[in-house]
Parts: structure tokens; C-alpha cells; sequence
């Protein structure tokens, strides 16, 4: 695969930004072997927008022959007071649930989880005085504005009254980045503050410099679309109001969970929004792309409609379908049902994997549910 190739399916769907893709060229093109890494916080169940578009932009980088890394995030989920708070429940939910589903996840969509380094926040942190020297250096060259610019809307908002954990944060993600090697730092769109921090310090801190042959380099941060909430009711105004207004696990009727069931995923998108006409910040068109178009297809995609509205649509790309339903040529009731289908259908291996070996797992993890 030569570098085009490989740049090719770095930034193909669902990637939506590169910094820069100049230097993503010349990473690709010094031949060195390169590392990525993605970082996730411990919750709730994982939904489509944390497993089917992250992890299929974790297999790109894997066919592209970069290193991937999925660093689960306990520490930070604990200073987020996810799961109550509980540092214990944390660590097991990310070592069983989340570990478990990411890879059979990956393996779906045709990587190979073996393949994928899963680390621990505490085990990276553990025992490592250079991770502290590090994080130190970090916050040496940032400031206070930048970090606060560099948090959420909400986070913003509060003012004085912002807990000191939410300033803590960000200065532990710059320096994951580093800690991990990772050349090429990745998430959602709503990360790109905190990887645009981890790439004004780069050449200034004297812990764990990031190289490519023995020089010093700036990360190139890989950001990929965030999926709107199905719940939403109007367009967002910036790519950062969609950031709260994407799928979130704590909002259930926002999100379809990877394991949820064919009915309870044709019911959520039947009520999900989608206005005739409207391809912008459109869920239903979203879960369509990344369950039925994210490889190129080797046979048209065929949209059922009612006979009396002219029968079945084919369509060899997802840019014709977008323009069909632009021009009015389907109805959002057809294409939700298309979109349930083919969700359905992708999602097929991870239902079979929780239904079989995964059975105790996700059991424990919706007892854990229930009880918090």
C-alpha cells in the first residue's frame, strides 16, 4: 500500500479533520512505524457513535499499517465522576465491558483486535515517575485561559464555581498523548481543543518527546464526525453546539446501543429526527453511511419504498443517495426504515457475541445500570 493509499483511508469517512494533513503526509511518507491512539471515558453502555464510528476509524489507521491504541481513560473517568464516582467499578467495567465490546466491535468491521493495544489509565500511570514529570511540564507551559478555552460549552459556563477536577483534565490528555507515543492522538471532533493544547507544547516539554527518526515532531490529531443525538430538534448552530447535542450514553433516548435489539433499533429511529429534505446534521442519513457505506460497495444499495411511490431506488454511493433524498426523491419514513435494516444488519455480530459468549457480561454491566 503506498502512501496515497494509506492517507486515503486515514481521512475517508468518518474522519472529518486532520492537523495537518501536510504533516499526516510526511509521517506516512518517512516510513517509520507509527502509533495512534484514542482515548475513552469509562460510563455508561457504549453506543454506535463510540463503537461503529470510532472503532471503524481505528481500523482504517490499522489497514493503513499505523499502531492503534484504545486507552481507557479510568482516571479520568473517576475525576468525572462517572459511575458514582466508584474507582473500583470503573477499572472492572473497563477491563471486562468495554475491552470485550471494542474488540468484537473491531472485529466486525473487519480489523484485527489483536492487533489493537488496550491500555489502562492506572497501569500506564502506576509506578511511572516520568508519566508525573511529565504531566508537571505540561502544565508548566499551558495556561489558565488555555486550558479553560480548551474545556466544553458547559464547562465554560460555570465560571468561579468549576470544579479544580475539570482543570485537571485536559492537562492529563496532553499528556496521554505523549506518554503513549502516539504520533497520531484521535477522537471525536469535540476532542480538538485538547489535541490542539497537546500540539502547542509538543516541542517544548523534555519528557517523553515525541520522534520520528530522532526528531522532534508536533502530533497530528485525527478527528472524526460526532453523531447527533436521534433526539434532536433542530440543526446545531457550530460543530461545537453539536458536540452537546451528539449521541451520549447518560441520554438514552438520545443514543442506539451496540446491543440493543432489532426493535428497540427500528423503534428509536422511527422517532429519531429528520426533516424531508434536510441532509445536514441529519441522524438517520449518518446511521445510513456508516452502517451500509463506509466501504466502497461492490453492489448498489437498495432502498425499498412502496409501489405506488415508484418501488425500490439503488444507489452506488452514499453522495447519490444524499442527493436523492435532497431532492425530495425519498421520504424520511423510507429512509429510516433503510437505515434501521442496514444499523441491523451491521450491528448483527456484536448482538450474536452478547447474546452468546458476552451474555454474563453485558448482564452485569445492565445490573450495574439498574443499580446506579
Amino acid at each position: 500500500m503506498d502512501v496515497e493509499e494509506r492517507l486515503k483511508l486515514i481521512t475517508r469517512y468518518p474522519a472529518e479533520e486532520v492537523l495537518t494533513l501536510e504533516e499526516l503526509r510526511g509521517l506516512l511518507e518517512s516510513g517509520y512505524k507509527l502509533n495512534h491512539y484514542i482515548g475513552f471515558e469509562i460510563s455508561g453502555y457504549i453506543h454506535i457513535g463510540t463503537g461503529l464510528v470510532s472503532m471503524s476509524k481505528v481500523v482504517d489507521l490499522q489497514r493503513a499499517g499505523v499502531r492503534p491504541t484504545v486507552f481507557l481513560a479510568d482516571i479520568h473517568s473517576w475525576l468525572n465522576n462517572k459511575l458514582g464516582g466508584d474507582l473500583d467499578l470503573i477499572r472492572r467495567v473497563a477491563v471486562s465491558y468495554y475491552t470485550a465490546t471494542f474488540k468484537k466491535i473491531i472485529e466486525a468491521l473487519g480489523g484485527d483486535p489483536d492487533g489493537v493495544r488496550f491500555v489502562l489509565g492506572s497501569d500506564l500511570y502506576h509506578n511511572n515517575d516520568e508519566y508525573w514529570f511529565l504531566l508537571m511540564d505540561v502544565v508548566r507551559n499551558l495556561t489558565l485561559s488555555e486550558v479553560r478555552h480548551s474545556l466544553t460549552i458547559l464547562g465554560r459556563k460555570m465560571g468561579e464555581s468549576i470544579p479544580l477536577a475539570y482543570l485537571v483534565y485536559p492537562p492529563l490528555q496532553v499528556a496521554d498523548v505523549f506518554a503513549l507515543g502516539a504520533h497520531i492522538p484521535h477522537g471525536g471532533i469535540d476532542q480538538r481543543r485538547a489535541h490542539i493544547l497537546a500540539r502547542e507544547v509538543a516541542l517544548k516539554v523534555r519528557f517523553y518527546p515525541l520522534t520520528v527518526d530522532g526528531k522532534r515532531i508536533k502530533p497530528v490529531a485525527l478527528h472524526h464526525k460526532l453523531l447527533p443525538a436521534l433526539n434532536i430538534s433542530d440543526k446545531p448552530k457550530s460543530k461545537e453546539e453539536l458536540s452537546e447535542m451528539k449521541m451520549s450514553k447518560s441520554i438514552p433516548q438520545s443514543a442506539i446501543f451496540v446491543h440493543d435489539s432489532p426493535e428497540e433499533i427500528r423503534q428509536k429511529i422511527s422517532k429519531a429526527y429528520c426533516p424531508p429534505r434536510d441532509t445536514e446534521y441529519n441522524p438517520v442519513l449518518e446511521i445510513l453511511r456508516i452502517s451500509a457505506f463506509r466501504e466502497e460497495r461492490k453492489e448498489p444499495f437498495v432502498l425499498e419504498r412502496p409501489a405506488k411511490y415508484g418501488g425500490p431506488l439503488e444507489f452506488s454511493s452514499y453522495e447519490e443517495l444524499e442527493r436523492a433524498y435532497a431532492a425530495g426523491q425519498i421520504h424520511p419514513a423510507d429512509l429510516k426504515n433503510a437505515a434501521a435494516d442496514a444499523l441491523i444488519k451491521a450491528l448483527e455480530p456484536i448482538r450474536a457475541f452478547f447474546q452468546g459468549p458476552g451474555a454474563k457480561i453485558l448482564q452485569d454491566m445492565k445490573d450495574l445500570v439498574v443499580t446506579r
